[in-house]
């Protein structure tokens, strides 16, 4: 029972994570690299400025991402993976893999 109830207090922290609809679409571009915030707002697909914005605290207050800012006019942000956000890379690896395999399944019926 105590084993079960540890497997479901991990995966209610990887929903903590990656949950919702924006952050596994956040950290697929921060994936490939660096992101300015503008840049970040422009890939992800009908995301508001401000949904971006408590997403990205979100996961930098996780840890998962880490946050720069540059003394320019106007001021530029950019965001990256963090040492522990770059851990997540192979675990995206996988899902996209079991995504690709899933889908040819359903293709296949």
């Amino acid at each position: 029972m105590k084993e079960c109830e540890n497997k479901v207090s991990s995966l209610q922290f990887i929903l903590k994570v990656l949950g919702g609809k924006w952050k596994i679409h956040i950290l697929s571009k921060l994936y490939f690299g660096k992101r300015r915030f503008k840049e970040l707002e422009r890939e992800v697909d009908g995301i508001s400025p401000k949904m971006l914005s408590k997403e990205l605290k979100d996961l930098e207050s996780i840890g998962i991402v880490n946050r720069n800012t540059f003394n320019t006019v106007p001021i530029t942000v950019e965001y990256s993976l963090s040492e522990e956000g770059l851990t997540l890379k192979p675990i995206l690896d996988q899902m996209m893999e079991w995504s690709a395999k899933f889908r040819a399944l359903k293709v296949g019926r």
